[in-house]
């Protein structure tokens, strides 16, 4: 009796535990702020940002800790620049089994959540950024940051997970089409203001004719690939929101697998198969086919923007490679054109756990310096992003910036200008995804579709339903999105492939378990058999 009665304490403690890592994750953990900031007080913190070796980026980010440090002199940032977000990511979870975590960190909503399968790592913001006095506004913060409400709404909900805020917007960006419009105009179209997918396509497939001596007739030359789209995963995740295809829910639940997923991969495969549409992970960067004449629609983020156009300040192609053409900025082609569906992007800010809440503290109040309005214009200068504040959108400095098309051939290239008012304009046109411990999976998911239609397309291998299902079978199972493959995901299904790695392993536990009290109650019936002989 002894044995059994442990057993089943043992079964009811391995059950909470493993509610536990099932939902804990999502439970905000309070950060009780300091009463006082103790200025006393040394403090080293760490900053791991993302830089694509724009140098100018790397200024401004000098240039903000300087000015933090002179402020508060007890705060010493040391910045780590990364040149991609996903290493950043990979560190990161790297460091938070060895609690040595960043303090600050520029990241997405989407690895944030896979942060937070750990136990208490990133800090909850709510309580801070209502503080009266070290929140946005605060009577004890010494520098002008944004007030209660100036961060703009729709950019902040992109950092709320589970009903808490765990990140503040950094910058924010969207995806747009960069057009060539001397060759549409050369094939016999005018440029639309927005663009659907019926008319891309068109001007696509008129754009692969070709000459008797095998070069394209809308540019001369022996390459042209009418349409390149940058970020597979964003191209199929808008076209499902534009459609109201199923892609996910709130909850975490996997839609992706349907049908207008589907039909939207035959499309692809039908213009793959003409040469009209290829992918930046098959043939390399849209800017570069574009600034060569060898492209006329190049969807990119509008952050990608100093890389776009005949007089691109960034371009990387030599000189005598690229051709002179005029460059228009469009949102990315559209379901319906009187109801716009752009993704909203950019990086965001968030702070992890440190057993001293003062540094905790200057963590948030460095995190609260990026939202000033030099900082958020001197970095929206860099590139095509947008400051997230109202207060910085408002400021005459960034209103000048705006205005001042064509001073600057690097800060104020038009193009760039043109790809920063896009998102300003169309801001209540963004959507964000659904963002659970899994949703990087399944973002990645969403672009392999799209890039094995394409690839298996160029091989001449049969795009049919049979394809389609082993296709969807084999993403499944990449991304681990379900272990009962097609039919388990597309009816919507948490799948355990997004459970946290505590929760499995405590699943795998309970089943050991129970297969101890089979083995013991066997044997005690066997015993007590045995003895009735």
């Amino acid at each position: 009796m002894r044995i059994r009665k442990c057993l089943s304490m043992l079964l009811l403690g391995l059950c909470c535990l493993m509610l536990t890592a099932c939902h804990g994750s999502r439970e905000k953990i309070a950060f009780e702020t300091p009463q006082q900031f103790d200025t006393s007080k040394q403090y080293e913190i760490t900053f791991w940002a993302k830089n694509d070796t724009n140098k100018n980026q790397t200024k401004v980010y000098e240039d903000s800790i300087a000015a933090f440090e002179k402020l508060y002199p007890n705060i010493h940032v040391n910045i780590r620049l990364y040149t991609d977000y996903g290493k950043i990511y990979n560190d990161v979870i790297t460091n938070i089994s060895t609690n040595t975590t960043p303090n600050v960190c520029i990241t997405y909503p989407d690895h944030i959540a896979t942060y937070l399968t750990g136990a208490n790592t990133v800090v909850a913001l709510d309580d801070l950024l209502s503080d009266k006095r070290y929140g946005l506004g605060g009577s004890e913060v010494l520098f002008d940051g944004p007030g209660d409400g100036e961060i703009v709404p729709e950019f902040l909900q992109e950092c709320q997970i589970g009903g808490n805020t765990y990140a503040v917007p950094f910058m924010r960006s969207t995806e747009c089409c960069y057009i060539n419009k001397t060759y549409v105009e050369k094939l016999g179209y005018s440029v639309p203001e927005v663009l659907t997918w019926e008319y891309i396509w068109e001007v696509s497939e008129a754009a692969t004719a070709k000459n008797e001596d095998g070069t394209y007739k809308v540019n001369g030359q022996k390459v042209m690939i009418p349409f390149i789209y940058k970020s597979t995963d964003n191209c199929m995740i808008q076209y499902l929101c534009q459609k109201g295809g199923g892609y996910s829910t709130e909850e975490g639940e996997i839609l992706l697998f349907n049908d207008t997923t589907k039909d939207f991969l035959y499309q692809i495969s039908e213009h793959v198969k003409t040469g009209a549409f290829s992918t930046f992970k098959i043939s390399s960067y849209p800017a570069n086919f574009l600034n060569a004449g060898q492209c006329i629609f190049a969807v990119d983020s509008t952050a990608g923007s100093t890389w776009m156009g005949t007089d691109a300040p960034l371009s990387d192609i030599s000189a005598d490679k690229v051709v002179a053409f005029e460059t228009v900025v469009r949102p990315v082609p559209q379901a319906d054109p009187d109801h716009l569906r752009m993704i909203s992007q950019g990086p965001s800010v968030c702070i992890f756990q440190k057993e001293d809440p003062g540094e905790v503290l200057a963590s948030w109040l460095f995190a609260q310096f990026l939202l000033t309005n030099k900082v958020q214009i001197g970095y929206a200068r860099t590139e095509g992003y947008v400051p997230v504040t109202s207060c910085a959108q408002a400021d005459p400095a960034y209103l000048q910036y705006l205005s001042g098309e064509g001073m600057d051939p690097v800060t104020q290239y038009p193009v760039k200008l043109a790809a920063s008012k896009l998102l300003l304009a169309h801001t209540e046109d963004t959507f964000v995804t659904p963002v659970f411990n899994g949703s990087a999976s399944l973002r990645d998911a969403a672009g392999q579709l799209i890039e094995n239609t394409a690839k298996s397309t160029r091989r001449k291998q049969t795009i049919d339903e049979a394809y389609m299902e082993k296709l969807f079978d084999e993403v499944t199972a990449l991304y681990h999105l379900s272990p009962g493959g097609v039919g388990a995901v597309g009816s919507g299904k948490v799948s355990l492939g997004e459970l946290p790695p505590m929760a499995k392993g405590l699943l795998a536990a309970l089943a050991v378990t129970w297969l101890f009290i089979i083995i013991y109650l066997f044997f005690e019936r066997f015993r007590s058999h045995s003895r009735q002989k």
